[in-house]
């Protein structure tokens, strides 16, 4: 799929998706809001509000108050993609969010997730 493509999806469709994956797994949706304010910077509040507006995949992304400076150690393949290897930063933090929910939904602790080290 093109990064245009990507950019353009509706981001409370691609939100619902993300939330399904992981609660198939067991996990839950107040989980998934955990890592998304995590990674963005979006309180609760805002996250709601963001989700129930129109704005696309992009638009979330570029009004995100402060993506998580951590997110430079999210590292691995998601979509067959390395996810450090991305350097379209924009996509990158795409990627990183979908990578934190494949933690997520493989059973990774949240502790693990969130409190990132430098290997």
């Amino acid at each position: 799929m093109s990064s245009e493509k990507i950019f353009g999806m509706d981001v409370s469709k691609v939100y619902q998706l993300l939330i399904n994956k992981a609660v198939k797994k067991g996990r839950t949706r107040e989980e998934v809001d955990e890592v998304t304010c995590w990674l963005t910077g979006y309180s609760r509040e805002n996250l709601d509000e963001m989700l129930g507006g129109s704005l696309t995949y992009a638009q979330f992304f570029q009004n995100a108050p402060a993506l998580n400076e951590k997110m430079e150690l999210v590292k691995g393949v998601v979509c067959g993609v390395r996810v450090e290897s991305i350097e379209d930063p924009l996509m990158r933090a795409i990627r990183c969010l979908d990578k934190l929910v494949d933690e997520l939904a493989k059973g990774k602790s949240m502790d693990k997730i969130l409190n990132r080290k430098q290997r």
